[in-house]
């Protein structure tokens, strides 16, 4: 039988410092740590052996993140070797049509949803970018075209035109917006948000405008801790390092910058 201990016979138990009403009071005053959002990410690649596969990862909801997923919407054409097709229904291995080196195989496709309402780090990451068709010239975009916070399109800036090359750079789909034919929306349901890595960096055709397949730009490593950067590279399984996504096809810069080197 177990013996109980009447209340009485209990010895009393001296409070620790941290349990005393004021330490108490302190610690719930504390600042707590805030945990970062995170997000799903679904990704579709080729194996060595040319087989696809495709996996969701959960990672941050930051910018190095989230620009790799968020290009392109659910339903915009993009020109391939055999015609437009959906960005939806471009599996890795398909031939997309680029302007520097002709067709190029699709290694890896990654997509996410911007979900209206949901927590953000920034309120531009739940921001799209709107075209109205033939804004930048008959069928460019050849239909209103939604572009995501990770799209850029590739233009020439008049300071730039005298230089080699033509002075060709890609600038954030987001810069472009002058609130008439170019309008920034946060949409009113979830959308599905696609983008592309091919063989190379290189310049592709959605909806007729000139956008770039992903490349994670060539100051990642160095703006990135081991641990993070190791996670980024982990929902890239055809790279096993940076220097794998190659060289730029053409530079970026914002078009706000580039605009100031043209009034100089």
């Amino acid at each position: 039988m177990t013996s109980l201990v009447p209340p009485s016979r209990i010895p009393a138990t001296p409070l620790s410092t941290r349990d005393t009403p004021r330490a108490i009071a302190q610690s719930n005053a504390m600042p707590r740590r805030r945990l970062p959002l995170m997000r799903r990410y679904d990704v579709s690649f080729l194996t060595d052996q040319g087989q696809m596969e495709t996996n969701q990862h959960t990672a941050p909801a930051t910018p190095l993140f989230e620009s790799a997923f968020s290009a392109i919407a659910r339903g915009t054409l993009i020109q391939t070797a055999t015609g437009p097709m959906a960005i939806e229904d471009i599996w890795p291995g398909d031939k997309i049509e680029t302007k520097e080196f002709g067709p190029l195989p699709a290694l890896w496709i990654g997509s996410m949803n911007i979900v209206p309402d949901a927590p953000v780090n920034r309120p531009e990451s739940a921001q799209m970018t709107r075209v109205m068709a033939d804004t930048f010239g008959m069928g460019r975009p050849m239909s209103d075209l939604l572009a995501g916070p990770g799209a850029r399109f590739l233009h020439r800036p008049a300071a730039l035109r005298e230089l080699p090359g033509g002075g060709l750079v890609f600038s954030p789909a987001s810069d472009f917006a002058d609130g008439d034919s170019v309008i920034q929306i946060t949409p009113q349901r979830p959308v599905q948000v696609f983008h592309i890595c091919l063989a190379r960096h290189a310049t592709i055709q959605a909806a007729g405008m000139d956008a770039e397949s992903y490349h994670p730009g060539k100051n990642v490593a160095a703006a990135t801790g081991p641990n993070m950067l190791q996670l980024f590279l982990s929902l890239f399984p055809h790279v096993e390092c940076i220097e794998d996504f190659g060289p730029m096809s053409h530079p970026r810069g914002s078009v706000e910058a580039l605009n100031s080197l043209s009034a100089a």
